[in-house]
């Protein structure tokens, strides 16, 4: 073991607060990154969880993978629930019900649960201000009820629901900005992270907790079923992902922009999409168009980080 492996087994708890024994599919990066979550958030959370791949892996009765407490919400209302435990656990301290102690509330949900069934619980929860973190565990489509379409699907993508063939490429909108929607909100701390990148994740959920107020980490998740990519490679298409700017590690610290990873020149997207199933049918040209878009959206991120640095 050289030496910064050394320096960083000491400052990864050893503890886990989400068990062995789960069942996630082979290769899931979302287990993978809730494991590095929970190893940051400790014992002293309430999670609140909404349907999903990791309500559903992580809960079936009489088992769980949870060690702390944990509510299983519905796709809808996650952060609605949230909001409840906060202003719940507030009233009970300022009664003397229960002692004074930071005990931090966490709510989960997929990009489903967050970009489009639960965008509207969340934006009243960051609008009223509660004092809580949010995490989207983004794996880009509805994979526990079949792979749907998300708004969170990238452009081209196969889906079940969006098909390619002779008259459609695939997924044929945008993937949705949902740290830029969330950090429209005002709050002080949005972050995107990569369990390809654990320290950074981990830093990243240690000062979003810190921070009072309502926080946003928004996580890639690579998931093999779902994106018809071998099981192996979830750490390494997680680094891809980062490396073509397909899924930049950025930081929105009180409405300024900081690139946690700045990587230029980017490597090219096709160096990321060729190891999927789900892009297998883009040809030259539908390749082209994303590298092209993907580019730009980068160097706006690259102009509103070095704004914010001079």
């Amino acid at each position: 073991m050289d030496r910064f492996s050394i320096f960083a087994s000491r400052l990864v708890p050893k503890s886990e607060h989400f068990a062995p024994g789960h069942r996630a599919c082979m290769g899931c990066g979302e287990a993978l990154a809730v494991r590095h979550v929970m190893k940051v958030l400790g014992r002293n959370v309430i999670v609140a969880n909404a349907t999903g791949c990791l309500e559903i892996i992580s809960s079936q009765i009489p088992q769980s993978s949870w060690e702390v407490p944990w509510i299983h919400t519905l796709f809808e209302n996650t952060a609605a629930v949230a909001s409840g435990i906060e202003a719940g656990i507030k009233t009970l301290i300022r009664k003397g019900r229960i002692p004074a102690r930071k005990l931090k509330v966490v709510a989960m949900a997929g990009d489903g649960g967050t970009s489009d069934i639960g965008i509207q619980a969340l934006s009243g929860a960051l609008e009223r201000g509660h004092d809580f973190l949010y995490i989207c565990y983004d794996n880009e489509a509805y994979m526990n009820t079949g792979i749907q379409r998300s708004s969170s699907t990238p452009y081209g993508a196969r889906t079940t629901t969006s098909p390619p063939g002779k008259k459609s490429i695939g997924q044929a909108t945008w993937k949705k900005n949902m740290p830029a929607i969330v950090s429209a909100h005002g709050i002080s701390y949005v972050a995107t992270a990569c369990p390809s990148y654990p320290f950074d994740l981990m830093d990243k959920v240690k000062r979003a907790v810190e921070v009072k107020g309502p926080t946003y980490l928004h996580i890639l998740s690579v998931c093999p079923t779902g994106w018809r990519s071998a099981s192996d490679l979830t750490v390494r298409l997680g680094r891809l992902a980062v490396e073509t700017g397909m899924f930049p590690l950025y930081e929105v610290v009180e409405g300024r922009y900081r690139l946690s990873m700045d990587l230029p020149p980017l490597r090219p997207i096709r160096d990321y999409l060729k190891h999927q199933g789900r892009f297998r049918h883009l040809g030259d040209e539908e390749i082209e168009m994303i590298q092209q878009r993907i580019s730009q959206e980068y160097h706006k991120l690259q102009e509103l980080s070095r704004k914010n640095e001079d």
